[in-house]
């Protein structure tokens, strides 16, 4: 059977039709008809395999795209992720270089800190003698003129000589020897003169001497009833059977709580004079001593808070060593408090804040200078309104001095400050010097007005600044914080710019602080407390300290070794003008010639 097919025929093998068989005389037809059908064959073998190729290349082609997909998805995440490494690269370098500007920030820091307490270890302890009131803080762009010299300063007038016609006079009359009084050459003796050279030499003499008391004692003559003999009255005594008299118990106390020395030299030098004192005794006595200054250290107290109206107000520490140490600290603190009439020192174990509002008026309004140490700042009268504070300009002075000697680069930008500053202080003195004398106050007034209001714009302008040093930023913020409390004294002339006055009030203390480390026991520090005020309240009202203090403890000794029962009445203002002119004149002496 023959199979009719053509080679563009995509039929399969088994859709071939079946041809009739051929004549004999179509065997050459036949014969190309089996050609074909061989070629057509073998076509179809070619499209099995054209086929198979193409299914092959289609998966493999399939394959490939799903591999491109992949790779290209791949691509992208790699892309992402060198993107994010750039970021993070960047970023890392960002704070790295941020930590090194930490860093050097830091290091400049600490080395401004280490030149600030190197200074203030050897460098000038005090602002007083500091030229142009910069403490040393010299410009390195200006040229440094000649230091004023110590002392006495060419044409200004001399100090006034000091007169001692109060003191008592011993006459010394120097002769010279009788054999001498002859001339030299004929032997003829000398004549003496009515006139003689007088010169003058101060001398003192300090000695211990013991007073043997002597009571005298009487019989009665006649027969009536009662005792027979009788005795003098004892002397009084300020300690009741003491060995120690008054005038030892003055020395003590003024050695002690006035010139702030150790009570062991004042005895060691007691026993080069002879006096050999047992410290013991010492110690016991000045606690029988303490009940006695009580009353008077509560009147100065209330008398210091119902009169004051402006304030200054300071604390410093004091040791106080108590035993067992389960009792407290050892460190205590000594604040003062300072008004016109009185000098007040408190001693507490805490620093807060509970000090000084305990102790201020509650019910009135005052003024109360101090330093922008916290505790003033959260007081219950300052929150209420009835306590201004008014702080002071030293301690601002005081940060931009330690920003000049801390960075160099900054000292002209400090210098520039401490002279804005000290223009307002020139300006605020000129200003009180004529407070009585109303067109020239209102002058000065109106120059010192403007002189503060640039300073404040000065501020605001170099706060602006986004390049502004840390340091003097740090700076600047606080002036401005504490600029309404820093100004008061514009608009109130009786309020000083700093509170450097009860700061030196405090050094006496802190100078017995150092010397004999504060207090062994609660009562000797309540003893120095009472004592450091009255003794500062005495010199604030210029009287002799040894007069009021030996009138005093002759008035405890009268009244039998305890405290007067008016004792408010030696306190300075109860007293009348006569007492207190003589407590201002020195200890009397007898003036002999």
């Amino acid at each position: 059977m023959d199979v009719l097919c053509f080679p563009g025929d995509l039929i399969s093998p088994t859709a071939f039709t079946v041809l009739p068989p051929l004549e004999p005389e179509e065997a050459p037809r036949r014969d190309e008809l089996t050609c074909l059908r061989q070629d057509n064959h073998a076509l179809h073998l070619q499209l099995d395999h054209v086929h198979d190729e193409l299914a092959r290349l289609q998966r493999d082609n399939l394959e490939l795209r799903q591999q491109a997909g992949y790779w290209r998805s791949q691509h992208q995440r790699t892309l992402q992720r060198l993107r994010q490494l750039e970021e993070t690269c960047q970023h890392q370098q960002a704070q790295h270089q941020h930590q090194q500007q930490q860093f050097a920030q830091q290091l400049e820091a600490l080395q401004a800190q280490k030149r600030q307490l190197q200074h203030d270890l050897f460098g000038r302890q005090s602002e007083k003698q500091a030229p142009d009131r910069s403490n040393d803080l010299n410009d390195p762009h200006q040229p440094q003129g000649s230091k004023r010299k110590r002392g006495h300063q060419p044409g200004q007038p001399g100090p006034p000589r000091r007169d001692y016609s109060h003191l008592e006079t011993r006459t010394e009359v120097v002769e010279v020897p009788t054999a001498e009084q002859l001339c030299r050459t004929c032997g003829r003796p000398w004549a003496l003169l009515q006139d003689t050279e007088d010169s003058e030499v101060l001398e003192i003499e300090v000695r211990a001497h013991r007073r043997l008391i002597r009571r005298r004692r009487y019989r009665q003559t006649c027969t009536c009833a009662g005792p027979q003999t009788h005795t003098a009255p004892p002397v009084p005594k300020l300690i009741p059977k003491g060995r120690l008299g008054l005038s030892i118990w003055v020395e003590i106390l003024l050695d002690k709580y006035s010139s702030y020395r150790p009570t062991e030299r004042l005895l060691a030098s007691w026993q080069g004079l002879g006096l050999d004192l047992a410290s013991a005794t010492v110690t016991d006595g000045l606690q029988r001593l303490e009940p006695l200054f009580t009353p008077l250290y509560q009147a100065l107290q209330e008398h210091a808070q119902q009169q004051g109206t402006l304030y200054q107000a300071d604390e410093t520490r004091w040791r106080v060593f108590l035993q067992p140490e389960s009792q407290g600290r050892h460190c205590w603190w000594l604040w003062l408090f300072e008004t016109t009439e009185t000098v007040v020192f408190v001693l507490d174990p805490s620093r807060s804040h509970e000090v000084p509002q305990s102790f201020l008026p509650a019910d009135r309004p005052v003024v109360l200078v101090v330093d922008r140490y916290v505790s003033y700042k959260i007081m219950a009268q300052v929150k209420a309104g009835s306590v201004l504070l008014a702080f002071c300009w030293a301690h601002v002075r005081r940060d931009f001095i330690r920003v000049g000697k801390g960075y160099e680069t900054l000292t002209s930008w400090a210098l520039q400050w401490l002279r804005r500053i000290r223009q307002v202080y020139q300006l605020n003195e000129q200003r009180r010097e004529v407070w009585c004398q109303l067109p020239a106050y209102r002058e000065r007034d109106d120059a010192l007005r403007q002189a503060v209001q640039q300073m404040q714009a000065q501020a605001a302008q170099e706060l602006a600044q986004p390049d502004l040093h840390p340091a003097c930023r740090k700076t600047l913020v606080s002036l401005q914080e504490h600029w309404e409390g820093l100004t008061r004294f514009v608009d109130d002339l009786r309020i000083p710019m700093d509170n450097n006055r009860s700061e030196r009030r405090l050094r006496g203390p802190a100078l017995g602080r150092k010397n004999y480390y504060g207090s062994a026991a609660a009562w000797s520090g309540q003893l120095a407390a009472m004592v450091f005020s009255l003794l500062a309240t005495l010199g604030l009202w210029d009287l002799n300290l040894r007069q009021w203090l030996t009138w005093y403890l002759q008035s405890c000794a009268e009244a039998g070794g305890q405290a007067p029962a008016a004792a408010a009445t030696f306190l300075p203002w109860n007293l009348s003008a006569e007492q207190l002119a003589a407590l201002r004149q020195p200890v009397p002496s007898p003036n002999t010639s």
